[in-house]
């Protein structure tokens, strides 16, 4: 079962890749267009979600998104006609990190997506060379809640403790001006919702040649979960603005 299937399937009731409520996510977003007319880019959009939010939300923003799934791509262009943005919306099938444009963003998104630019600092930069002066970066990145065991890591790769995460984008010249750190029951709704949708859907698919797989890939992801990370990882989301001089 490709990776591309085993996300659509698990994503279906929560289309938001990341541990943030509904809540949390329009919060974001209010903070990241302030003005409501704002160019957006999500770099690794998948299905767009963010950006079909914004789009909805903000009858004056355009937005552009970028990935390397063609089917996620085709899954965002389908909503955006569904949701009645497709003129504001723009896709590219790229790798996030070598996408150029002709011109800049007044918002840069890129939330649960740091590993295909190398982490955290690494994105930020991507994402600088993208925006507008006085814009806004929407970030989101894991976090270590408390000293992970080695099978954490190995499951999730290296983070660091919320407050030296704060202190690495702020020294790499980064100011907060909105912050979201998800709860226990975002974190927990994220996870039983990915791996409750993947393994019921291999229930319901008996026939299909995924079926038992699908269901071994729930039950592995949710024991890693359980047995390996939940205790120690958190998520955190921000908000930032380049800090004066």
């Amino acid at each position: 079962m490709n990776r591309e299937k085993i996300s659509r399937v698990a994503h279906a009731h929560h289309p938001v890749k990341a541990p943030l409520d509904d809540e949390a996510v329009r919060a974001l977003l209010e903070h990241g267009l302030p003005l409501g007319r704002e160019r957006v880019l999500d770099l690794g959009c998948g299905p767009a979600e963010w950006l079909l939010r914004a789009l909805s939300a903000h009858p004056g923003v355009r937005a552009e998104g970028v990935d390397v799934s063609g089917e996620a791509l085709e899954q965002a262009s389908a909503a955006a006609r569904a949701r009645g943005v497709q003129d504001r919306l723009v896709l590219h099938q790229r790798e996030a990190a070598a996408f150029t444009a002709p011109h800049s963003f007044d918002l840069v998104l890129s939330v649960g997506s740091a590993h295909a630019f190398g982490g955290l600092l690494p994105t930020l930069d991507a994402a600088a060379a993208h925006l507008a002066p006085g814009g806004r970066v929407l970030i989101g990145d894991g976090f270590w809640d408390r000293e992970p065991s080695p099978e954490a890591v190995a499951v999730l790769g290296d983070f660091a403790g919320l407050a030296d995460t704060l202190d690495l984008v702020t020294a790499a010249g980064w100011t907060p001006v909105h912050g979201h750190v998800s709860t226990r029951r975002e974190l927990d709704g994220y996870e039983w919702a990915c791996w409750g949708a993947l393994a019921a859907w291999a229930l319901d698919h008996p026939d299909d040649p995924d079926s038992a797989r699908a269901l071994e890939t729930a039950a592995e992801r949710r024991g890693e979960w359980l047995r390996g990370y939940r205790d120690c990882f958190g998520f955190l989301s921000l908000v930032l603005r380049r800090t004066a001089g």
